[in-house]
Parts: structure tokens; C-alpha cells; sequence
């Protein structure tokens, strides 16, 4: 006889072949468990249909019409995506609530004679214990905050050691953006920064792969990333630790950030859009001398002007306000590959020495 579905309220205690989520895209896209894959039983246009005709009609035609999109596109996934699955396969279901969607498709699978889990409650039940988790994890940590102005390449430094096996949060990859007014990430088109439900999962996920033993090293952030926000937690800790702050000449972080941004260059018209929204702080006069800069090429003055004029200001009068407790100064000429080891060398030896 077929084994019946079990239950948990403690998937992140487990191992399974799978995570499957299946509701629709939409809801999937919002949010859902890191490393889960999207395997919907009702797609979003018939999600919408189902709940017109229950609200318009009666709960008895919506379950008759729920009932066969869900049996066709449970077939769907049967030929597609679970056809090569063996006999050990054993995933875990989850949807909404835990009720009749991934109730169905767990039905099936164990039919078949898989070992099936699902997620009692649902995603309900995921998403507080991620806000559980929230209120709790980040301050578990001790950070160590790297902080300098614009250009100084606190974010490359961050990856270094990391590659030295040093404990870093890198949360601008998390949040998929460099948190100022052109830090949008960039990879041959816009890059879209997740919904602030899915970055606190994603947070959640790597915080749980860091040892509180270790100091972690966090870039000097503010409280949002983009349209990201960050935990108050963390925010609170992250203002009570000790800084290093970057130093860098002007013509180096110049040179940088050229590299850093190439895709400004590529186009220049959605530079020009962006700088607009500066009008109101810094004129008109002021936008239209950086027009001029970029429609003639002048990138390098183009950028130290702009870090003259706006970064630096904006980034200093931020570090007095949120990080004011700066234990070191350490300058750098360059972020060339031996002045950055130097850096290691003198930060965190014990991790430098094992390269």
C-alpha cells in the first residue's frame, strides 16, 4: 500500500530531494523557500477564474472547475518534470495553507509510490518562522562594518575576503542592488531586486550559514537597500559595530567606479534620467554641466565631479549620523590585487596567512 503524505511544521530540520512549491507564479515569485521550485497547480489566470466563479456563482462549481485544471496540470507535471524521478524520490509539497492544493498534488505523488512531506500550515508557516527568525537571528552575530566613500570599493574588498575565507554578509548582492540613486545592478539588462519578503528569506538563509564564533564583515549600509528595507535587528547591530573606514585617492575610485559602470556609458540616456532626480537638490544648472560632460565623452570628470558634488557629502553626513564609531583609518593607493592583500594581512591575519 502506498505510504500516506506526512507532515511537518519544521521543513529547515530536514533533507529532501525537493521543495516543491505550487501555487501560482505570482505567489511564487513574492516569496517562497529558498532552493523551492515552482511547480503550480493553478496558474494565476485560473486561480482568478476558480475564485470568480465561487464568489459569482457557488463554492460547489468552483470545486468541480478547481478540481479539473488541477488533474490537468498535475498530468502535465507528471509527464514533464517527474518522469525521470526514481523510486527514492521523496520532496516536500507546500502551498498557501496546506490545504487542497498541495494536498492534491501530494495525493498523486504518493499514489505513486513516493514518500511525500507536506508543509503543515503551509506557507503560512514558513513565513513566520522566517519573521520569527528575524526578531532573533541577526543579533546573534558580532559585525565588523567596512565603510569609506563612494569608489573606494568596499563591496570588492568584501568579496576578497571572502575568497581569504573570511565571514562576510554581502547584503547588495542579496538585495541585488548598490543602494544609491544609480546603483542598480546591471548584467546585460536591468537586474530586478527581489520583493522585500524574498530578500528577508534570502537573508535568513545565508545568516544561517555564518558561525557566531566568527565576526562577519558588513559593508556600511543605510537601513534600505534600493527598495529593500532592513530588519531593524540587524540595523540596530550594524550601527553598534566597530568601522574600518577605506581610504582611496579621488583619480583611483575614479577609475574604479569607470569599471563598475560600464553600462552608463553603453547608455548614456538612462544616466541622464536618473540624474534628474537630483534637479531638486543640486539645479538645474548643476544636471545640465553633467549633461554636458556625458554628451562629450567626459567620463572621468563627469565622475569626480559627481562625487565632489553629491556622493561625498551625502556619504559623510550619513557615516556621522549611523557610523560614527570608526576604530581605523587605512589608506589604500590602489585596489590592486597586492594592495588588497596588504589590507587582509593587516585586518584579518589568521584567515590572510592560509593563502
Amino acid at each position: 500500500m502506498p505510504p500516506a503524505p506526512r507532515y511537518t511544521q519544521e521543513p529547515w530540520r530536514e533533507t529532501f530531494s525537493e521543495i516543491i512549491d505550487v501555487r501560482s507564479p505570482s505567489e511564487f515569485a513574492e516569496d517562497h523557500v529558498p532552493g523551492a521550485i515552482n511547480l503550480p497547480v493553478l496558474n494565476d489566470e485560473e486561480r482568478a477564474e476558480v475564485g470568480t466563479v465561487y464568489k459569482q456563482v457557488s463554492p460547489f462549481c468552483a470545486r468541480k472547475i478547481g478540481a479539473a485544471l488541477v488533474a490537468k496540470n498535475i498530468s502535465q507535471h507528471l509527464r514533464g518534470h517527474f518522469a525521470t524521478k526514481g523510486k527514492d524520490y521523496s520532496p516536500l509539497v507546500y502551498c498557501w495553507r496546506g490545504g487542497q492544493r498541495s494536498a492534491s498534488m501530494a495525493t498523486v505523488l504518493s499514489q505513486i509510490g513516493w514518500r511525500i512531506t507536506l508543509l503543515e500550515g503551509g506557507y503560512k508557516t514558513y513565513r513566520t518562522y522566517v519573521r520569527q527568525q528575524l526578531a532573533i537571528l541577526p543579533t546573534q552575530f558580532t559585525y565588523k562594518v567596512l565603510s569609506g566613500l563612494t569608489g573606494s570599493g568596499k563591496t570588492y574588498i568584501l568579496q576578497k575576503m571572502r575568497q581569504h575565507g573570511v565571514q562576510i554578509l554581502d547584503l547588495e548582492d542579496i538585495a541585488k542592488h548598490r543602494g544609491s540613486l544609480l546603483g542598480q545592478q546591471w548584467k546585460g539588462k536591468p537586474t530586478p531586486q527581489p520583493s522585500q519578503k524574498f530578500f528577508e528569506s534570502l537573508l535568513i538563509e545565508k545568516l544561517l550559514t555564518l558561525d557566531p564564533r566568527e565576526d562577519v564583515w558588513i559593508e556600511s549600509e543605510s537601513n534600505k537597500i534600493g527598495k529593500i528595507y532592513l530588519p531593524p535587528s540587524l540595523w540596530g547591530e550594524m550601527k553598534k559595530a566597530s568601522c574600518v573606514e577605506i581610504q582611496l585617492p579621488i583619480k583611483a575610485r575614479v577609475q574604479f567606479l569607470l569599471q563598475e559602470y560600464p553600462h552608463f556609458m553603453d547608455r548614456p540616456d538612462l544616466l541622464k534620467v536618473k540624474l534628474e532626480k537630483l534637479k531638486n537638490r543640486h539645479g538645474w544648472e548643476k544636471i545640465s554641466q553633467w549633461y554636458q560632460m556625458i554628451d562629450s565623452g567626459e567620463w572621468e570628470k563627469f565622475v569626480e565631479d559627481i562625487l565632489f558634488c553629491h556622493y561625498d557629502s551625502t556619504y559623510k553626513k550619513s557615516m556621522q549620523n549611523k557610523f560614527s564609531r570608526v576604530d581605523k583609518v587605512l589608506s589604500m593607493s590602489d585596489l590592486s590585487d597586492s594592495s588588497i592583500e596588504n589590507l587582509l594581512d593587516y585586518l584579518v591575519p589568521k584567515y590572510a596567512s592560509m593563502t
